[in-house]
């Protein structure tokens, strides 16, 4: 480690032992992103998949003071819009593309983009963004911690830059019962459905977790059972906490870890739609292809727009099928807030390139920024600690998944972020790295185990670079144009620092210093822009340094 690394660290330790668990890190001076303008700007996708008759539900994420109205020209029929909220709802029953303009109006000035509305067979084209509950609270998720991120998405300005799942994981199951003896939610959500509707009027979506399993790996009940009755043999033998969570001293977790002879997929699926989810998070190891068409069938019969996440871990043998019956599926195991676990999860995610397109996401796992838990002393009780990570780490790290088209899934807790953290998820370029619809995974073009370049083409005919250093101190990184094929000058933009850093003819080296364990991400543009060319093309070695 270097020793900018351990002098981070060692003053994170001080402030900690100072003044407490709850004290942040002050990474107030590694902030690059400038704070968003009066003036009102658009963000989010540009693109969003919708199911034909589906409930449809978009909030248009605009930053800006507030009041700020909206106008969305060319909805498809069937769908309205909220002027002062900038929710769109309805249900539009005719496939097509629909190019939709968005306006967005405050008293500082005015604000214009597209959106293309495709109703059709695919959801989620583009990779999901929101909360993600089990890195901050494990198996001891309540409705009321739910609602807490909720209000967090809301009250710090994320769901204006597309944040919008608020994603239960593990924790929340009961036992079965209702009119289709469904899983029900145990004492800590008295109401799911007041969860959902709470999120929908804000525009935010709900996302909820299951297993095929007899027991999920937290140990609650899951979407199959031995009996036809639904009723779970640990339960009904006295090895459940109040909670119906399994009781460790009385039976091993993993003696649930098995499918039961009857599948409830149907039935959970019909409640998770009555309450409103979006989104389900589906858990087991290995991942089947039986198991895995049974709860698609099951979502699709609801007539809702349920995006299907599968974990956790996946091999590129079964993409197609993935492919196929998933929008989401992780590629490895639980990522920690540990140097070499970023880099891990990164270089997993490469082999998935050729799956990565709209509708279909490898998923690298939550998000380990901010202040995250897993705790010690039991699946209930979770310690919280800021994330282990450095500063140029965290960047990595967001960079990195930004790249890759991973979903964007925040893991840590919102009560009271610090400025360093919501600066990583207040960057509207790089978010629209992660968002561009053209869906390209970013791949390494040059690199070695201390360094690697990666490049994404972008919708827009611009390219998104990635200069990262794996090593322990600082090294020149750069690029030549013309090797990735662009042609003519090329402005380039540094997209944390939302600013233009200069130009590069393309036969020209252009190199930059990157910290340790850091990146600098880069956008290039026209790219390769579609004139007519003529003339001898002009080579040179000379380098520009940043």
């Amino acid at each position: 480690m270097n020793f900018r690394s351990i002098l981070i660290g060692v003053l994170s330790l001080c402030v900690s032992f100072a003044y407490g668990q709850e004290a942040a890190p002050d990474y107030s001076a590694f902030i690059l992103t400038p704070p968003a303008p009066e003036s009102p700007r658009i963000n989010g996708p540009k693109i969003y998949g919708a199911r034909p008759g589906a409930p449809f539900l978009f909030r248009i994420p605009a930053t800006g003071v507030r009041p700020m109205t909206f106008e969305a020209k060319g909805l498809p029929r069937g769908l309205k819009l909220d002027q002062k909220t900038g929710i769109i709802t309805g249900k539009a029953r005719k496939k097509g593309t629909y190019v939709v303009a968005l306006k967005a109006v405050n008293a500082h000035g005015a604000a214009e983009r597209n959106l293309r509305i495709v109703i059709g067979d695919k959801i989620a084209l583009t990779p999901p963004m929101g909360w993600s509950s089990w890195n901050c609270w494990g198996a001891g998720i309540t409705q009321e911690k739910a609602m807490r991120a909720a209000e967090g998405l809301l009250k710090y300005d994320l769901v204006n830059y597309g944040w919008t799942y608020v994603n239960i994981d593990d924790g929340w199951q009961g036992i079965r019962g209702g009119a289709d003896n469904a899983l029900q939610p145990n004492a800590g959500f008295p109401d799911m459905k007041a969860l959902a509707d709470y999120l929908h009027t804000n525009g935010l979506k709900l996302g909820i977790y299951s297993s095929p399993w007899v027991g999920t790996y937290a140990g609650h009940a899951g979407s199959s059972c031995d009996s036809l009755d639904g009723k779970y043999w640990w339960v009904e033998e006295g090895g459940a906490d109040t909670w119906y969570q399994l009781d460790k001293s009385k039976f091993r977790r993993d003696s649930l870890w098995y499918f039961g002879e009857y599948s409830f997929a149907r039935q959970d699926a019909r409640q998770w739609a009555e309450w409103g989810v979006d989104y389900l998070k589906y858990d087991w190891n290995a991942v089947d292809a039986w198991w895995l068409k049974d709860m698609r069938k099951a979502l699709l019969a609801t007539g809702r727009d349920i995006v299907f996440s599968i974990s956790c871990h996946t091999h590129v043998v079964l993409g197609p099928v993935l492919q196929e019956n998933a929008e989401c599926w992780r590629t490895g195991g639980d990522l920690k807030d540990r140097w070499a676990n970023i880099l891990t999860g990164g270089i997993r995610q490469e082999r998935w390139a050729g799956y990565t397109r709209p509708g279909s996401w490898p998923d690298a796992d939550m998000l380990v920024l901010g202040r995250v838990g897993w705790g010690h002393g039991g699946l209930r009780e979770h310690e919280h600690h800021w994330t282990h990570l450095t500063p140029d780490e965290q960047y990595t790290h967001f960079t990195l998944w930004a790249l890759l088209s991973s979903p964007l899934l925040i893991g840590c807790d919102l009560d009271n972020p610090d400025p360093f953290t919501l600066s990583l998820f207040r960057n509207s370029e790089v978010i629209d790295v992660n968002q561009d619809p053209l869906a390209f995974q970013a791949m390494k073009s040059a690199g070695d185990e201390n360094h690697a370049v990666y490049v994404k083409p972008l919708e827009e005919g611009g390219v998104a670079i990635g200069l990262f250093n794996f090593s322990d101190v600082p090294r020149k990184i750069g690029f030549r144009p013309h090797n990735l094929d662009l042609i003519g000058r090329q402005t380039i933009r540094d997209l944390w620092r939302q600013q233009d850093i200069g130009t590069v003819e393309q036969t020209v080296w252009w190199e930059t210093e990157v910290a340790p364990h850091g990146v600098v991400l880069l956008k290039l543009t026209p790219g390769n822009p579609g004139h007519k060319l003529s003339g001898h093309m002009p080579y040179s070695n000379k380098i520009v340094k940043n």
